[in-house]
């Protein structure tokens, strides 16, 4: 509760430097905010608790996921200085809104109740829609901005539809009195039909297949850095939130009780499979950088949805995939944002001869796309091994198999950029590189291997 509090009071201390004009301290004093936030949510993860009549609870699975949220925001908000560097006065209202994006995110994996759930949700999806069509002057902008509020209120409809369902069947939005009453013998459909409905808001929040169309369209359309914000922060956080619904809302046991169970199981492998598929083979097809990652994202969705088919025992594996997924799409943003500053459009032909006018940066990159391809010793790997393993574990032979056919896919687009920035001639002469992007790109990176190196130090936390 007090991450959240904190959070809060620190968007609102962005939005009193601008009226201060203290414009310059704004991203500083914002990242040492950030970090004192993540020292409180440590001091939390062995103090489980709840608050405000159970609306929101305080568990090790909400601490290490919002301590994985702020580290994310962290990078996001290092990146903001000099990507909105032309608009100076509107800097602390882009920076105000991603924090207060980061307390819906929080508020997402922490809820003790369905109102708090449903409120997350919300103040993450307004921020994001102002974010995408923040480049006023920009169509492609404003259609993405307009595409994600079409989308995005249509899935929230779908949620809030599903919890009045839910609260028709037991009579309340508290969790801990649902889950209770959810193993009752006499359980009324509504309560499964409401869960369903919740499940498939938040696989559009997902990106997965058949809910993804309109991902890629609005991830070219956005400014990159808000492109970076959805394909790390906010898919780590409506993965982590589907998650947490489904098991502490013990959707398991009541579809058990219902005969229904196989059903549901059967529809998270078709999902599952199909969104690795298609999101893999749309990809293969795709020369702008930003709408092949999307597909990317809709590939690595499939691959964390593979935590649903044994949700009692998958949740150190989900965060440590989240994690390595989240930290490799920092950096390999981070290297576009540097070499698509200035340009109209974010083509792989912009990326020829990196290699040549920036070395660090076309090694930062193709790292960052090893470890999403799954290569060792990148943390990418061992957390689709891990992910592997629990699934066989489970008797789900045929998604590994399928998971080993769409890794195998995934390096042909990734080796299509890593090629054009070693082994194509450079189109002009190497741009000035900022502190900022060597900075965030390394760590990310840095972060990344050392976390391949030693899988434990996440694995262990949830286990």
């Amino acid at each position: 509760m007090n991450t959240l509090i904190a959070i809060t009071g620190l968007g609102v201390l962005c939005l009193l430097f601008e009226i201060l004009n203290f414009r310059k301290a704004i991203v500083p004093i914002t990242i040492i905010g950030l970090l004192a936030v993540l020292g409180i949510t440590f001091s939390e993860f062995n103090a489980p608790g709840s608050h405000y009549n159970n609306m929101i609870v305080v568990s090790k699975f909400s601490s290490a996921f919002s301590a994985l949220f702020i580290v994310l925001t962290i990078f996001l908000v290092a990146l903001a200085h000099d990507f909105y560097e032309d608009h100076k006065t509107k800097i602390s209202d882009f920076i105000a809104i991603k924090i207060f994006m980061l307390a819906g995110a929080v508020a997402m994996v922490s809820f003790g109740n369905l109102a708090m759930f449903f409120l997350g949700i919300e103040v993450l999806s307004i921020s994001l829609y102002i974010l995408a069509a923040s480049n006023r002057l920009n169509v492609k902008s404003n259609e993405a901005g307009m595409k994600y509020f079409l989308m995005g209120s249509f899935a929230s409809g779908i949620i809030l539809f599903g919890i009045c369902l839910i609260y028709g069947a037991m009579g309340s939005f508290d969790v801990i009195e649902i889950s209770e009453n959810s193993l009752s013998a006499e359980l009324p459909i509504w309560f499964p039909i409401g869960m369903i409905l919740m499940t498939i808001g938040m696989l559009f929040k997902v990106a997965a297949v058949p809910f993804h169309f309109w991902a890629p369209d609005v991830y070219e359309g956005s400014p990159t850095l808000t492109t970076t914000t959805m394909s790390t922060l906010v898919k780590v956080v409506a993965i982590a939130t589907l998650y947490k619904l489904i098991a502490e809302l013990n959707l398991i046991p009541s579809l058990e009780n219902q005969d229904l169970l196989g059903t549901f199981k059967t529809i998270v492998v078709i999902i599952t499979i199909a969104s690795m598929t298609v999101g893999n083979i749309m990809a293969l097809k795709q020369n702008n950088v930003k709408r092949m990652l999307a597909f990317s994202g809709i590939s690595h969705a499939g691959f964390m949805l593979m935590t649903l088919l044994s949700i009692s025992n998958s949740a150190g594996n989900l965060l440590y995939y989240a994690t390595a997924y989240s930290l490799a799409g920092i950096a390999a943003f981070t290297v576009i944002l540097y070499v698509c500053k200035n340009r109209d459009n974010e083509d792989i032909a912009n990326f020829n001869g990196l290699s040549k006018n920036n070395p660090l940066m076309a090694a930062v990159l193709t790292a960052a796309l090893l470890s999403m391809a799954g290569i060792p010793i990148f943390a990418g790997f061992f957390a689709k091994l891990v992910l592997f393993n629990q699934t066989i574990q489970a008797g789900y032979l045929v998604v590994v198999i399928a998971a080993v056919i769409n890794s195998i896919i995934s390096v042909g687009y990734y080796f299509k950029l890593i090629l054009a920035m070693y082994n194509k001639e450079p189109n002009e002469e190497a741009a000035k590189t900022q502190f900022v992007f060597y900075a965030v790109a390394i760590v990310a990176v840095l972060l990344n291997i050392i976390l391949g190196l030693f899988p434990s130090a996440v694995l262990d936390l949830l286990g």
